[in-house]
């Protein structure tokens, strides 16, 4: 298909810097088959049946963004998946200055070789010394804000908990799965008192989510893998879910992603562990997923495409004009959709 299908104009003002307060109180556009509701995330008990469960990514952010030098050149470094104890895959600003073999000092007794360099521009950064990687990301990282808040202000201390869920728990992230961002303690307890049982999962988002599509038709387009993982018992749980009657609802893309790459074609959800790059786009026949929540995504996203693909492209095209027309908030920070086919 061509990615011209997928654009749409966003006016500045409708990207969110900040979350609401509280997270539940953010705003919700239900889209349940034919219907269309402006809601709130706290309605969100009242719109789920008895028996449905909802399920989690657990990924925890970690501090993945780093500036520092090679010589007299400032280097700057997105680390987006991990490939080995001491060794993470990571974009690169200013990749011109650097070549394989290079030694990048980021401050904080914290340093790193570049090698494997890749088409997409990336490098393989090896760090130095015998500490844990997470421990020196902690002295000189930073969290690592999608562009589109970093280009209008600096990520500070706010953040640090902002940018994190509530269920936040296995190291490896480096974006947020923002949909889980607005869920509470307290609306987790109205909606297990409401019979909505809740799971998780585990997927390290990567900086690739980010990234724009460059070509003129999805199929040319090629993903960046992450890593996820369902356990047997989580397996088992969602099957029984569906079996029972129940839906099986993502919250937040990443979730989905995995949850489709376990799943068969006979719609049976199987353990995982490993990467996917599954690119879903209009035509593909969802397995084991029933909805999702998920927020607003940019235009000409892959996001964009996969909730075309779960609810046709020109109803979500209608849903985000009308997101966009009555003043919903926009990506990581912003608003949220109920997605019910």
């Amino acid at each position: 298909m061509k990615v011209d299908l997928f654009d749409f104009e966003l006016p500045p003002e409708r990207i969110a810097l900040r979350p609401a307060e509280p997270r539940d109180a953010a705003r919700l556009l239900l889209l349940d088959g034919a219907a269309t509701r402006d809601l709130q995330v706290g309605d969100l008990p009242a719109l789920l049946r008895r028996g449905d469960l909802l399920v989690f990514n657990d990924t925890r952010v970690i501090p993945a963004q780093l500036e520092g030098t090679r010589g007299a050149a400032k280097i700057g470094a997105t680390l987006h998946k991990r490939e080995g104890p001491r060794r993470w895959r990571a974009f690169v600003r200013n990749a011109k200055r650097l070549h394989d073999g290079d030694a990048i000092d980021f401050g904080n007794g914290v340093a790193a070789t570049a090698s494997d360099r890749a088409e997409d521009g990336s490098f393989a950064l090896t760090f130095a010394g015998d500490e844990p990687v997470e421990l020196l990301l902690e002295r000189a990282g930073r969290m690592p804000l999608p562009p589109y808040i970093a280009a209008r202000r600096q990520a500070d201390a706010r953040d640090a908990d902002d940018y994190q869920t509530m269920f936040a728990a296995e190291k490896g992230a480096v974006a947020a799965p923002t949909a889980a961002l607005h869920f509470t303690p307290a609306l987790i307890a109205a909606l297990t008192e409401a019979g909505i049982g809740q799971a998780t999962l585990t997927l390290h988002v990567g900086a690739g989510t980010f990234l724009p599509v460059k070509v003129d038709d999805t199929a040319e387009h090629r993903m960046h893998a992450e890593w996820g993982r369902i356990d047997a018992a989580t397996a088992d749980r969602l099957n029984a879910v569906r079996a029972a009657g129940g839906r099986v609802i993502a919250v937040g893309t990443t979730s989905l992603r995995l949850i489709e790459s376990a799943s068969g074609e006979d719609g049976v959800i199987r353990p995982f562990e490993g990467d996917t790059a599954i690119f879903i786009t209009p035509g593909y026949r969802f397995r084991g997923v029933d909805g999702l929540m998920t927020n607003f995504h940019l235009p000409r996203s892959t996001l964009f495409m996969l909730v075309s693909a779960l609810m046709g492209r020109e109803r979500m095209q209608a849903a985000y004009a009308h997101a966009i027309g009555t003043g919903y908030r926009f990506y990581s920070y912003g608003d949220a959709s109920l997605l019910l086919p």
